[in-house]
């Protein structure tokens, strides 16, 4: 299976892409190249291999869901530079 210019503007047009003309080649020299890459994974024997969806193996990277002091009111309020109402107060953004 190859791709032809046709089929780049095909899959362009799908994508929503605007593709120059120029680069038309490039692009279907480019998925060419991904179809041979993909033609040679084909050929390599995995018999006996347990699919993975990672490359590198996973580990859990969240911390404990420990409960920790916060800010007070006060210590939060000090750096406001206003005040409303015992909040923040912004410059209004919606009229």
């Amino acid at each position: 299976m190859s791709i032809t210019a046709k089929d780049v503007k095909h899959i362009a047009a799908l994508s929503r892409l605007n593709v120059p003309a120029e680069d038309l080649e490039k692009f279907e020299t480019q998925f060419n190249q991904i179809l041979e890459y993909a033609e040679i994974m084909k050929k390599v024997d995995t018999t006996g291999i347990e699919p993975s969806p990672y490359v590198l193996p996973t580990s859990n990277v969240f911390r404990e869901d420990v409960p920790v002091k916060g800010l007070s009111h006060e210590e939060a309020m000090k750096n406001a530079p206003e005040e409303h109402n015992g909040g923040f107060k912004v410059p209004r953004v919606i009229e």
